[in-house]
């Protein structure tokens, strides 16, 4: 039997950072990620990014992109709400941290604001990122002059690969924690999944094409406790953390998957081919 060729498995978009989101057919690329992904953010009083990783609570969120780039946030025990783009003329943009960056955006308002600090617990507010192509630099250790990401870790796309999944999680079925695996891949938050090529190849990857995109592959994604963090429950285990730091060690710390900036706009589609340029 022929070996199927490498493809795009799954496309993903995350409309508010931290929050469940959808896996479309097809979804377009744009200069800083694909359309919707992340334009949304939550943050506490300070401004500062609220994630998984101070409030496993938000993996239980769910944000559905709206017809205009409003978005529909829902919640075990909470009633949906419909939230429109805030219009930064009228309501003005306040400074929120991600990480080290410093980025203008916008208050999606009292009612948002509202929803998100009874469901949290805590307080808590929703921005938006109105106009992506000037408000945040990626990191030009990596990226070059003009390339721009969202609300995103730090850069506009994340890959993962089925086949390196499997192969991590032969490696946790058979270290200190067994019951801890299968994992699935909704742990490490992709924008795209590929299939069809092998474990860890995309260590080698500087340049891939994905159906009628090209890519450039800037960065391994170092990986944090939202791994560990069982997206149905909000409940944390140790893995893949644990097997991570056994055996994915590298410079950017415990690595899987790989950070993509776009070489020019198109669409991705679920089954697409997959090309590895460079």
């Amino acid at each position: 039997m022929a070996t199927p060729s490498p493809s795009l498995q799954s496309v993903h978009v995350y409309p508010v950072k931290s929050m469940a989101g959808s896996s479309p057919g097809e979804a377009a690329v744009e200069p800083w990620g694909l359309a919707g992904d992340r334009r949304w953010m939550v943050t506490g009083r300070d401004g500062r990014f609220l994630t998984q990783r101070q409030l496993p609570r938000l993996a239980l969120g769910a944000a559905r992109g709206l017809p205009g780039g409003g978005v529909r946030i829902s919640g075990p025990g909470a009633a949906p709400l419909e939230v429109p783009v805030p219009d930064p003329v009228r309501r003005g943009t306040v400074t929120v941290e991600v990480f080290r960056d410093k980025v203008e955006a916008v208050p999606a308002g009292d009612e948002a604001d509202a929803w998100l600090t009874a469901f949290l617990g805590v307080e808590a507010r929703l921005v938006h990122m109105d106009d992506p192509a000037v408000r945040r630099p990626v990191d030009l250790r990596y990226g070059r002059r003009g390339d721009r990401v969202g609300f995103a870790d730090g850069f506009p796309l994340l890959l993962t690969s089925a086949a390196s999944l499997t192969a991590l999680d032969a490696l946790i079925a058979a270290g200190e924690h067994p019951d801890e695996a299968p994992l699935p891949m909704n742990r490490f938050r992709p924008n795209v999944v590929v299939a069809g090529t092998e474990p860890w190849a995309e260590d080698g990857w500087r340049r891939v094409r994905l159906g009628e995109v090209a890519f450039r592959v800037v960065k391994p994604c170092g990986r944090c406790v939202v791994t560990t963090t069982d997206q149905r429950t909000a409940e944390r285990g140790r893995e893949p953390l644990h097997t991570l730091g056994r055996h994915r060690r590298g410079a950017t710390g415990l690595v899987f998957g790989q950070n993509l900036i776009p070489e020019h706009p198109g669409v991705l589609r679920a089954g697409d081919p997959f090309e590895v340029l460079d």
